[in-house]
């Protein structure tokens, strides 16, 4: 289903250097102005509600060839409104509505040199992008970008440094005036108690954005070509003309339902470009993953081999008895003996793929593929055709993708993962996979940035510092407030695999280190985290401890007709409520950090359907914690509860320390 209008309501016209274009929301709330300085330096600013939020800011990029960061002149300008709605092949919401305007800045260089700035602006937020037309001019080196940001004074932000191996860090708040070099996305407390949230959309051919504090603003530092160190200044991006960069988008958010709600990112991607997308269906699997990390099974064969046939066999068996779609098997293939090469083609002697493909497809239950390159990119991509072929004969049509490397050698050499090259390698892998119908879990990702809206085969992405840290981690483990940041900061980026569903929190092999969580808090998690790709990361023996708890993973979806965020505050605590897929059932999630607390929860959001839904009645069944629960004490105590309700009810939920709550609403039971 597909509704689009389109509307040019403006010619092309010439204007002087004095006057300021601008773009207005649909509902006329949000002005985004732009002007040229006496010496022809593109600017804009953002006005919302006639409040300033960010204050006269530059434009620009720099150019082995050319400094195009001033000197420009304006030949004309475009305007045309838009609006759309389209509908996902998965996600949080069935349907997506795209209602905005846009301005486009034609500017020509005093070299000569053409350069459009492409402007758009919705009700929560704006965009810009460079366009490079077709021009005498055939290719560029970016050696810089000069996009800033220049929030009011006092603002806070929420981030990780750049440098942070594969984004697996702890967010951290902080002054946006002290940031130093910080990857995207950040998520900005603004003095005035409503948020920003900054990110990058249709990352394809570019390097990765990252932020630092300059000048009382938040200056642009795009990831380098690691190769370019013997030039005057550091390489960051290769362009043959024509090109655009990736766009750069705010959104401005009076608190955080709204913030969380929005769709900006995936509206300024392209649609999707696989014709048939049948093949493409979200999932719940469980794997041969977490005995790895907690040290009771191997990657490589042994003794302690985790990867066999036997050992598959049994994890499959019960996830077709408990209705879990998909097994993970990491360790199956040659190579994890010494990280040197690993083939994706020849199972270890221990593993039997033609067996196992035919017991997996007589059981309804799919195997999900795993190839660890070791960060070696290069051979990979070089292999890809013959590896998927692989899969795909044996009836695997998910891979989760590795790249374990601070540093990945890609066709170009040693470089950033999130530099120009490396994007442009997982783009590769994207697109390979897709003529194979494979789709993709990539983890030591470059950050997402709406990509699953035009290849729908790129699930689920890691990017996180995830469950496995509290396996094995010199800290402890991940604090408990660190699942009540990530909804608000690395998650409002795209989906995340965080690989919830621990059902045993000691680690008798690693016992400085545990989970800092509730049982109820980690049901929580399959609703306060978002993924396609959705995995119950715990041995089967664990979850047949709990099976009322388990009860829960078993029913959840991981494909919604829409969501939203009931409550929360960034580090504290969040609370979710998302409707099933074609369905009127809805499930609820809430986390909270190492603070008890008790929240009040209207049903109201399940009236969205007219007055008529107001008379359905739903069965709630309830997973709470227990009065004594506590993440340190009495992680495993919860009370399972049942009643009916209506949208008109209300309910209390008490989280306790480190704990949460789950819950599904079933109509017409």
């Amino acid at each position: 289903m597909k509704r689009t209008l389109l509307f040019v309501f403006s010619a092309i016209c010439l204007l002087s250097c004095k006057q300021s274009p601008s773009v207005t929301s649909p509902d006329g709330s949000l002005v985004v102005s732009f002007r040229l300085s006496l010496s022809g330096e593109p600017q804009y600013q953002a006005v919302q509600n006639d409040k300033v939020v960010i204050d006269w800011s530059a434009l620009g990029l720099e150019t082995k060839e050319q400094r195009l960061t001033d000197g420009f002149k304006v030949k004309g300008t475009k305007k045309s409104a838009y609006d759309s709605t389209w509908e996902t092949v998965w996600g949080e919401e069935r349907f997506i509505s795209d209602t905005h305007n846009r301005l486009t800045i034609e500017l020509c260089h005093e070299s000569g040199i053409l350069m459009n700035l492409e402007f758009r602006a919705w009700n929560d937020g704006f965009a810009f992008r460079y366009v490079f037309p077709e021009q005498n001019s055939r290719q560029f080196t970016i050696t810089d970008e000069h996009t800033a940001y220049r929030f009011a004074e006092g603002s806070m932000a929420w981030s990780i440094p750049w440098r942070t191996e594969y984004y697996e860090g702890l967010w951290r708040k902080q002054p946006v005036a002290s940031l130093d070099t910080v990857c995207s996305p950040i998520t900005i407390e603004l003095p005035d108690g409503n948020y920003a949230f900054v990110h990058e959309a249709a990352l394809y051919d570019y390097p990765a954005q990252n932020l630092y504090a300059h000048a009382g603003m938040l200056a642009t530092y795009l990831t380098p070509w690691l190769d370019s160190n013997t030039e005057p200044m550091e390489v960051k991006a290769y362009e043959m003309i024509p090109f655009n960069t990736p766009w750069r988008f705010v959104i401005l958010a009076h608190d955080l339902p709204q913030m969380t709600a929005s769709r900006i990112m995936l509206n300024l991607n392209e649609p999707c470009k696989i014709d048939d997308t049948g093949w493409i269906h979200p999932m719940k699997f469980m794997g041969i993953w977490w005995g790895m990390h907690i040290k009771t099974m191997t990657w490589e064969q042994g003794p302690k081999h985790g990867a066999t046939t036997g050992n598959m066999e049994h994890y499959m068996r019960f996830a077709a008895e408990h209705g879990i779609d998909a097994v993970l098997a990491e360790g199956w293939n040659r190579g994890w003996e010494d990280w040197k090469h690993f083939d994706f083609t020849t199972p270890y002697p221990d593993w039997d793929m033609d067996y196992l493909s035919r017991l997996a497809d007589s059981l309804g239950v799919q195997i999900v593929g795993h190839n660890e390159t070791g960060g070696n990119a290069a051979d990979y991509e070089a292999d890809l055709d013959a590896i998927y072929r692989y899969h795909q004969a044996n009836g695997i049509h998910v891979i989760k993708t590795g790249y374990v490397a601070p540093i990945i050698r890609t066709r170009d050499g040693l470089q950033w993962n999130k530099g120009q090259s490396g994007v442009r390698h997982y783009r590769k892998v994207i697109e390979t996979a897709a003529k194979y119908h494979i789709m993709i879990d990539n983890h030591e990702p470059v950050m997402p940035t709406g990509l699953q809206r035009t290849y729908p085969n790129l699930m689920s992405q890691e990017g996180v510092r995830g469950q496995e840290w509290n396996a094995w981690s010199d800290d402890g483990g991940n604090p408990c407030e660190h699942v009540t940041i990530l909804p608000f900061t690395r998650i409002m980026a795209g989906p995340v695999d965080y690989t919830p569903g621990v059902f045993r929190f000691e680690n008798p092999i690693i016992p400085t280190t545990r989970v800092h969580s509730t049982l109820m808090n980690q049901l929580g998690l399959f609703v306060c985290f978002y993924s396609p790709l959705q995995m119950a990361c715990d041995l089967p023996e664990h979850y047949t401890a709990y099976p009322d708890a388990f009860h829960f993973i078993e029913r959840v979806p991981c494909d919604w007709e829409r969501s939203l965020l009931v409550d929360g505050k960034i580090g504290d605590y969040c609370i979710f409520a998302r409707q099933e897929r074609g369905q009127n059932n809805w499930y609820m999630g809430g986390i909270t950090d190492e603070e008890a607390r008790e929240v009040t929860l209207p049903l109201s959001f399940l009236n969205v359907q007219g007055d008529n839904v107001q008379k359905t009645k739903y069965k709630l069944t309830l997973y709470r914690d227990a009065e004594e629960a506590d993440w340190e004490t009495h992680p495993y105590a919860y009370i399972i509860e049942e009643r009916e309700v209506t949208p008109s009810d209300t309910i209390r939920v008490r989280m306790a320390p480190g704990g949460g709550f789950a819950a599904n609403l079933i109509a017409d039971f």
